[in-house]
């Protein structure tokens, strides 16, 4: 595909430099941040990241009705900050074509596809019919340009891929992406077309194995369902689970099946969470992730639902420990897709990804927001950190936080080492190859279940293996994880 390939040597130092010129007032650039490490592993010494941003203005002006929680105009608020703040200036800016009706038919279902381009507000009435097979409601209505906007998004997702696959890259931003929970059959949570899923099989063309790291409060359903049997892709979700929380998946024992067995990893937490403990626990489990799986490629999802204050989340996190875990990624030097996703406070959406470009960037942002058409969005403390944290009782124990690291380090284990893949410069077959890697793993799987049971919940397990499972007489603390 044209890209060098670099072996990626990792030190306990980091450093990082800018493309010159200047920024806005008050912005600066720091030589040096806080190394990771000492504490949870090494990162890339003199790392100089070349960032992509990808912006369409237009893309604020859709709109998914008055009551809707989902409000593009977050993208807008997001824009003008990151440009009065003058990070422009240290960024290539595209402003991307739309994704071509072929590029999205590679991953969706035709049918789903012809749906989606022939409704309208206007026609909706003559698809009626159609709307329970394709999930139409309240979460996903119908809306003036819905087709444009799935084109313009995932396009840019697309666009992002392909930068860091050429190597013209190392950082691609797309806000307008991230939109974890759509299916192949069906939209899903506000979420129309799987631009992450698209990207990331763009990924897969060229990089051996590609990372996929959520901290969205919802659990990333779509991307973990469409790399479910494969170990080329590792998915990692960070978020509220109860059982009942949207969108109802996202328990520990999610772990794959076929030859993606234990390469989804979940988190899943209780309400309330604050910057400490989801910064301590991210960097442990990331910090164990990267070193099992070496993945070639990133894809974070940095869904800003997970802000304390938001109106559908639950979380007491600040800006600041939310960009924290992009920080702690950027550390390690790999080829990195940063992408937006929920959040739906809008003044805090916008501070959070703006702080977050700056992090990429390497910038160091005043706390007070630069003037734009905005500003009385961000009144009355005009400020990009304001007070999220303290609105929920915080209801993820000590206890409980060490049992679900516990769990999660012990599958990585499992892994032993990543995975070995040849590369291929060759595009293969995006639409089949995750179909021809689970018919090769049935034989292996028709042989594995001679020698295991299945619990009452349909977890696999081997009879010569000894852990805390529902069977144990012992297993005192098992069920703190059982949410």
């Amino acid at each position: 595909m044209g890209r060098r390939k670099e072996t990626i040597t990792y030190s306990s130092t980091f450093s990082t430099s800018v493309h010159e010129g200047s920024a806005g007032a008050g912005v600066q650039f720091a030589s040096t941040l806080d190394s990771p490490g000492d504490q949870h592993g090494s990162v890339v010494e003199h790392y100089r990241p070349r960032v992509s941003y990808y912006m369409r203005e237009q893309v604020g002006n859709f709109h998914y009705g008055k009551q809707h929680p989902m409000k593009p105009h977050r993208l807008t608020l997001t824009n003008h900050l990151v440009l009065n703040y003058g990070l422009h200036k240290h960024m290539d800016i595209f402003e991307p074509r739309r994704a071509t009706e072929e590029e999205i038919r590679e991953f969706h279902a035709d049918g789903y596809i012809d749906f989606l381009k022939r409704v309208t507000p206007d026609n909706q009435k003559q698809f009626a019919d159609c709307f329970s097979e394709f999930n139409i409601g309240d979460d996903c209505p119908i809306f003036d340009g819905m087709w444009d906007f799935c084109q313009i998004y995932s396009g840019a997702s697309i666009e992002a891929a392909r930068k860091l696959v050429s190597g013209s890259a190392d950082i691609a931003v797309n806000w307008m992406g991230g939109l974890h929970h759509a299916k192949k059959y069906e939209p899903s949570g506000f979420c129309y077309v799987a631009d992450t899923t698209m990207a990331i099989l763009q990924l897969l063309r060229y990089f051996p194995r590609v990372l996929y790291v959520d901290i969205d409060i919802h659990h990333g359903d779509g991307v973990q369902e469409a790399f479910y049997t494969t170990d080329r892709v590792m998915t990692c979700s960070f978020h509220k689970y109860d059982g009942e929380f949207f969108p109802g998946t996202g328990a520990i024992d999610e772990m794959g099946s076929g030859l993606g067995k234990f390469y989804a990893i979940n988190v899943p937490l209780q309400d309330g969470i604050d910057d400490r403990s989801y910064t301590q626990l991210f960097k442990t489990v990331m910090t164990a992730v990267m070193e099992t799986f070496k993945p070639g490629a990133v894809v974070l999802q940095c869904g800003a639902d997970s802000l304390g204050l938001d109106r559908l989340g639950v979380f007491n996190l600040s800006i600041a420990a939310h960009g924290e875990c992009v920080k702690f990624m950027r550390r390690f030097g790999v080829p990195m897709m940063v992408l937006g996703g929920g959040g739906y406070t809008i003044r805090n959406v916008a501070r959070c990804w703006t702080y977050e470009t700056g992090i990429v960037c390497g910038a160091e942002l005043p706390d007070r927001l630069p003037n734009t058409v905005y500003n009385e969005f961000f009144a009355p403390d005009y400020s990009l950190h304001p007070q999220l944290s303290g609105r929920v009782v915080n209801h993820n124990s000590r206890a409980y936080l060490n049992a679900l690291t516990a769990r999660i380090l012990e599958q990585l284990r499992y892994l032993k080492g990543a995975p070995s893949v040849q590369m291929q410069e060759a595009p293969p077959d995006i639409q089949g190859f995750l179909e021809s890697e689970e018919k090769r793993q049935k034989d292996v799987d028709d042989d594995r279940d001679k020698d295991t049971k299945e619990d009452r919940r349909g977890r696999r397990e081997h009879l010569a293996e000894l852990y805390e499972s529902d069977h144990d007489q012992d297993a005192d603390d098992s069920s703190i994880l059982d949410v």
